[in-house]
């Protein structure tokens, strides 16, 4: 079989070393890259460099083997373009249609999908006009993949990095594995819950639970992959950052109920898969509460947290907005479900059975996705990557 056929565009910023590693995970993986550089680029890693680690040719002009058309033929023949780093010039090229080089070429004549992993200063990639472009190659079905937080030039810190070349990578692996389909979720916004929330009860005890955040951050990589804008709420996970998704935290129910509703306001779409807590403390102690000898504690007197799955379903804040929901049940698993269904209003219920070993902290997850419609789609056991794509499946045909 031929190897897919990965172009890798590298614009001329300080990043643009990350590059070699990018290039490295994705020639060692099999495909057969051909690295498109612009002149600035070169500045900070050299021709030869390119050449040597892709095995193949490198050029930036378009004047280069004219007789090959390669302003033309370079993005035809691609199964996958990905431009990493992309700098704020090289975002408003490609957004406004330019051409005056080979990489800016070949994205204007690629058919495949298309990915940026944007890298610049802060204050840059926050300008009013970046923005814009970033949105308007987003309706085009482009993804741009949220910069990183972190350190910049010099002593700089802020959004504005470029992304870890691994998690690059491992969008660009999902986006293949899709083959040529478009990116289904391109110019939504998703907003999705992970993790568990935690309910104090003194400075150093609370009432939890065993969620990981796994499926959410399945969810969040996949929705990337689709194209989305993604916002991430997490609740007290031990997860490396998802590259491309907007990372916001949260404790508490009360502290995620807030970070949801607000994030929710222009959402298309929201996954509530963290588990809320549904009680917490009534009073809490400022100071640890002491074990007293021969006596046994004191009753734990619980308050209700807010419903927010529910609340989101009745308040629908934007027009069209599909809301999921996740049941985590021990019996009675599927009527459990359907009951929580109805009495939630969401549009889909994800539910699945937990206990030891089961759906918590593993890496493997199956379910039933109940609708609203009254339609039920069983997921087998499998990577949570794959429920994660087969609920957003479900999202795009609500949100059609």
């Amino acid at each position: 079989m031929a190897r897919p056929q990965v172009v890798l565009g590298v614009s001329g910023g300080i990043a643009a070393y990350k590059a070699c590693e990018l290039l490295r995970r994705l020639t060692e993986s099999g495909h057969d890259v051909r690295v498109v550089p612009t002149e600035s680029a070169l500045h900070f890693v050299g021709e030869a460099t390119w050449s040597a680690l892709s095995g193949n040719p490198v050029s930036t002009r378009v004047w280069d083997d004219v007789h090959q058309v390669p302003h033309v033929r370079i993005g035809q023949g691609a199964d996958l373009v990905v431009v990493a780093p992309a700098t704020a010039d090289l975002l408003a090229k490609a957004a406004h249609g330019l051409a005056d080089d080979l990489l800016t070429n070949t994205l204007l004549t690629a058919r495949c999908p298309v990915v940026f992993a944007p890298a610049m200063h802060t204050e840059m990639w926050e300008h009013p006009a970046t923005r814009e472009n970033v949105a308007t190659l987003r309706r085009r079905g482009a993804v741009v993949i949220e910069p990183a937080v972190g350190r910049l030039t010099g002593a700089d810190s802020g959004k504005g990095r470029l992304p870890d070349p691994a998690d690059i990578f491992e969008v660009c692996r999902r986006m293949l594995a899709r083959g040529p389909q478009p990116a289904d979720l391109a110019g939504r916004h998703v907003v999705i819950s992970a993790g568990g929330t935690r309910e104090p009860l003194d400075p150093v005890r609370y009432l939890g639970n065993r969620s990981s955040g796994k499926q959410g951050y399945a969810l969040a990589r996949t929705a990337v992959a689709r194209g989305a804008r993604v916002t991430l709420i997490a609740a007290n996970t031990a997860l490396p950052d998802p590259a491309g998704a907007d990372l916001r935290t949260a404790g508490t129910a009360e502290q995620l109920r807030e970070a949801v509703l607000k994030a929710a306001a222009d959402a298309d779409a929201v996954v509530m898969a963290a588990a809320v807590a549904d009680f917490r403390p009534a009073v809490y102690a400022t100071g640890k509460i002491k074990k007293q000898e021969g006596a046994d504690p004191a009753p734990l007197a619980l308050v209700r947290n807010p419903d927010i799955l529910a609340e989101l379903s009745a308040a629908r804040p934007r027009p069209g907005q599909v809301v999921v929901g996740f049941a985590a049940e021990t019996d009675d698993v599927l009527a459990n479900g359907r009951a929580k269904l109805v009495r939630k209003g969401c549009d889909l219920l994800v539910v699945n059975e937990v206990g030891e070993h089961r759906a918590f902290g593993s890496e493997e997850n199956e379910a039933v996705i109940l609708g609203a419609d009254g339609s039920e789609t069983a997921v087998p056991y499998g990577p949570k990557e794959a429920l994660a794509d087969r609920i957003w499946d479900l999202v795009v045909t609500r949100l059609a």
